[in-house]
């Protein structure tokens, strides 16, 4: 290849070398089994492939220069061959009466069936080269094919370096692994996805490859956590004392659900080990997390470690603290807040008592990170929404103490296990799947805009019962002016339906002040006012137990993520709570499946799932992390079944007695350090 063609492919697809060519596999492939005689052509959009003559050859003049059209026959009926540009080259490069392999989409015309721009082989040359059954299709960009690197040129490629290096290809997995997996071999697994003989070596040679990516990719990860827990030595917590007993026993304000328990039990064992704890704690909202931090915060101290809660936003934090608080003040635990807005004074003494350790429990923002907030004994971090912070953010934390706190890492934003295997791989996972008791299912609803009268009837019915309303408006970026436009006319349209002084209003967006802001929110919180309208700045952290109902409005614009964290917004309180997401007639498919979804379930995770389908990991973790899962074959979605096959076994290899000392596993070692040199993206990503 050319170096002006070789630099294009570099750039369009990352290919530079051999092994670049290699692993840069097919995404889809064609039938080439079947040979067609003319007289069986029928009308379809398939591609078919006939053996034949040219007879001769013809000019036509068309509006703009001419078309070159060849008369082609076999032994049952003859058809044209159509081309509309280089004329003049193709006619000097193709014989006539003599016997070709003619391939591509037949339309037909006039009463005639014609193939424009057919792949032309002479049989002879068909004959002597690789039988390829199944045609692989590869990917491919507009700069490529104006530049002459066609389908047909990527396969002469691959051609070429598969007879170079035919039987070449390195094995990467034990003897052992192959046997147990059922795997067929890494040669004949790289020949078939190129060239697959039959359409059952191709299905093998796809799952051979797919298993060993995901393989090596969750035997960095199991490493990973292992090195993480040999190396980062931890506080060990091995009291269970006078304040956690004394909670659980007489201050507890509910009984614990399994899961809880479940994951309680999880972390004491984290705690006990003399390694430091790295553990995602996931739960939908409302599932009961923050209970399990703070018995968590009640063994930290039992052990006579100070702890310290870190939230994204002031309206989180706040809550945060409130809530932990209000359990733990009764039982003589003292906790305070540390955000942006805390006074000068407030913070001198904070910072005071930090350092000499009679501040039990630190609630904060940001402000946590600062060097001048500095610890006596900081043992327990716990980090909610942790994918808000940066990681030289977190960092900062760990630097606080000569051994690293322990680490709880919570979030309200269900994980598909596909994904949470795939990106928080190296980190411990627990999960929060059943809501506490007495907890009533939120109603979800769709309703057209035509539905808008009955829906304004169902808010004053329950304004009347003494309950509180939400209504949000998409704040999308590109948009603004709209949004904010859409947000002004639907408070105005309400404030005409809902007019003083039966009913009062707050209304909350983004360009409003904080201290406005602030004020608007409060009002809502104390009941002040029975309707809160606004932008997506209340998906996190608004907690009104007395708010029973959600209106999304053009609900089709937002994710279901979104949609599931604004739902969570009510059903915080004893009574029926109702989600009511409104939308236009018109609604694409993917927005259908994301409205019917939300109406169908309430479980975060099933949400998920679906949005990570409809959306892909890339999407779904955002573009700092959209990089982590630059799959070459293995699609996490689909590929679920192998993915947890592949954790299994890297497991197994990693926990096994021998470890690295087995000889069965030696080539698995060798190919895992080679992976570790060239290419760490999974280093840091946790």
């Amino acid at each position: 290849m050319g170096p002006a063609r070789a630099q294009i492919l570099g750039k369009e697809l990352g290919i530079y070398t051999y092994a670049d060519l290699a692993n840069f596999f097919p995404f889809r492939y064609i039938d080439r089994t079947k040979f067609y005689k003319i007289k069986e052509l029928q009308v379809s959009s398939a591609d078919v492939q006939i053996v034949g003559k040219l007879t001769g050859f013809k000019s036509v003049k068309q509006k703009r220069g001419s078309r070159l059209v060849a008369q082609f026959m076999d032994d049952s009926g003859q058809m044209e061959l159509v081309w509309f540009r280089a004329a003049k080259w193709i006619q000097d490069s193709l014989k006539l009466n003599v016997p070709y392999v003619i391939f591509g989409k037949v339309n037909f015309f006039n009463g005639a069936f014609t193939m424009p721009h057919p792949e032309m082989e002479l049989l002879s040359d068909y004959k002597k080269g690789f039988k390829i059954m199944m045609q692989p299709v590869y990917r491919s960009t507009e700069l490529l094919s104006n530049k002459g690197v066609s389908n047909r040129v990527m396969q002469k490629m691959q051609q070429q370096l598969f007879a170079e290096a035919q039987g070449k290809f390195s094995e990467t997995l034990s003897e052992k692994l192959i046997q147990e997996q059922g795997l067929i071999s890494k040669n004949e697994a790289m020949f078939n996805i190129h060239f697959p003989q039959s359409q059952e070596l191709l299905i093998k040679a796809r799952h051979r490859l797919k298993f060993e990516e995901l393989f090596f990719i969750q035997l960095q990860l199991v490493v990973k956590n292992l090195t993480n827990k040999a190396k980062n030595k931890g506080f060990v917590f091995d009291q269970i004392g006078q304040y956690f007993n004394d909670f659980y026993k007489d201050h507890l304000p509910f009984e614990l659900t399994n899961a809880q328990k479940k994951v309680l039990k999880e972390i004491r064992k984290d705690l006990n080990t003399g390694a430091q704890m790295n553990r995602l704690l996931q739960g939908d909202v409302g599932s009961g997390k923050t209970i399990v931090a703070v018995l968590t915060m009640l063994i930290a101290l039992d052990n006579n470690y100070q702890s310290a809660l870190i939230a994204p936003t002031e309206i989180l934090a706040n809550q945060h603290f409130n809530a932990v608080e209000e359990l733990l003040s009764p039982i003589g635990i003292k906790v305070r807040l540390l955000t942006g807005s805390s006074k000068t004074a407030q913070r001198r003494v904070i910072h005071e008592e930090l350092e000499n350790g009679s501040l039990h429990v630190i609630i904060g923002t940001h402000a946590l990170f600062e060097d001048k907030v500095q610890f006596k004994n900081l043992g327990l971090a716990i980090i909610d929404e942790q994918h808000r912070f940066g990681v030289a953010q977190r960092a900062k934390m760990w630097m606080k103490n000569t051994l690293p706190p322990h680490v709880l890492v919570m979030t309200a934003t269900p994980i598909p296990r596909t994904l949470a295997m795939s990106v928080y791989g190296d980190l411990d996972i627990s999960v929060i799947d059943e809501l506490p008791p007495g907890r009533k299912m939120i109603k979800t609803i769709h309703r057209y805009d035509s539905n808008r009268l009955a829906v304004f009837k169902f808010i004053k019915e329950e304004i009347v019962k003494g309950r509180q309303i939400y209504v949000v408006y998409p704040l999308i970026q590109e948009s603004e002016q709209l949004d904010y436009k859409d947000l002004m006319d639907g408070y105005e349209s309400i404030s005409r339906e809902f007019p003083l002084p039966d009913f009062r209003i707050s209304i909350v967006h983004g360009k409003m002040k904080s201290a406005d802001k602030d004020y608007e929110m409060q009002r809502f919180v104390k009941g002040e006012t029975q309707i809160m309208v606004a932008t997506t700045v209340i998906e996190v952290g608004v907690n009104v137990p007395n708010a029973s109902v959600m209106i999304i409005e053009s609900a089709e614009r937002f994710g279901l993520s979104q949609l599931h964290q604004l739902r969570g917004r009510v059903g915080r309180g004893a009574d029926q709570s109702y989600c009511i997401l409104m939308s236009g007639m018109k609604l694409t498919k993917e927005a259908k499946t994301r409205l019917q979804t939300m109406v169908e379930t309430n479980d975060g995770f099933k949400i998920a799932e679906v949005d990570l389908k409809l959306r892909g990991p890339g999407d779904l973790m955002g573009t700092q992390q959209s990089g982590v899962l630059d799959l070459k074959i293995a699609d996490i979605v689909q590929d679920s079944s192998v993915l947890f096959m592949a954790r299994k076994a890297a497991q197994q290899i990693v926990y096994s007695e021998l470890g690295h000392q087995d000889p069965d596993y030696k080539i698995i070692w060798s190919t895992f350090e080679k992976i570790m040199r060239n290419k760490s993206i999974w280093a840091n990503i946790s």
